[in-house]
């Protein structure tokens, strides 16, 4: 099985040394950075300056760790020659270019993976994902480790423990892209992007991030999980683990296969 990365960053440069490290199990076919700078450790043979030729690469699996740009840009030409799986979920919430990809992947025989991430119990949302009537899912985190950037919420309006978005997911993968991949994946498997609801709260207290995700199903059943572990920038501590688990799943390196990884 041949994996080819995009974006040679933390993430990147994980994932790259566990597939050399997998004792033959997999192959590097070719490694993207926009930076060629970076990608200096590694041989030259592996290094891909080129999307256009991607192809020539003959991957199995592309696996995106840089921007959700490149599945904007890119997308359609790596389900083309490939399966294809962004770790930048918030890309997916473009209906436009979800429904793009989706074409592209049966058209070409290939899938789009969604990564489950920090998502606990994607699957269970994902097996009735037509019988729920209602679905939230809440990130509480301390306030340096969200990503305002692309938000215009006052950071100095935070004082304890504050509500910074509260409304449907579409909404916050637009103003919070690097905090809510998770986010879009529960939305996709779930009630989708303008149904599942979606709330971020910073507190200053806390020193780990929480994630909980409440499901309410159309014939009174309930759902319920919580998840706290302790943060590196925006990301929780086990987010390579969690992506190199989705990338043996998405490469069949592990027994059990489904579209949610």
């Amino acid at each position: 099985m041949r994996i080819g990365i995009i974006g040679y960053g933390f993430v990147g440069r994980a994932i790259v040394e566990r597939v050399q490290n997998s004792a033959g199990r997999f192959d590097l076919a070719f490694v993207y950075n926009r930076s060629s700078e970076a990608m200096a450790g590694l041989a030259p043979a592996l290094q891909l300056n080129d999307l256009a030729k991607v192809a020539e690469t003959e991957p199995d699996l592309i696996v995106e760790c840089a921007h959700p740009s490149f599945t904007q840009n890119y997308g359609e030409a790596f389900l083309k020659c490939a399966n294809y799986m962004p770790l930048s979920v918030s890309a997916l919430a473009d209906d436009d270019l979800r429904g793009q990809l989706e074409k592209a992947a049966k058209e070409n025989s290939t899938k789009l993976f969604l990564p489950a991430g920090a998502l606990i119990g994607g699957e269970a949302l994902l097996m009735r994902s037509g019988e729920w009537e209602r679905v939230r899912i809440t990130f509480r985190k301390h306030p340096d480790n969200i990503d305002f950037a692309d938000s215009d919420f006052d950071v100095a309006q935070i004082n304890g423990e504050t509500v910074v978005y509260e409304g449907p997911v579409r909404g916050i993968a637009h103003q919070y892209p690097r905090n809510v991949n998770t986010m879009v994946t529960c939305a996709l498997v779930s009630t989708g992007l303008d149904a599942c609801e979606a709330r971020l709260i910073a507190d200053p207290a806390l020193d780990c991030a929480i994630a909980e995700v409440e499901a309410w199903s159309h014939d009174g059943g309930t759902f319920r999980t919580e998840k706290r572990q302790p943060m590196v920038g925006v990301s929780g501590t086990e987010m390579v683990d969690s992506m190199w688990f989705s990338v043996q799943r998405a490469a069949g390196g592990l027994d059990d296969m489904a579209e949610l990884v």
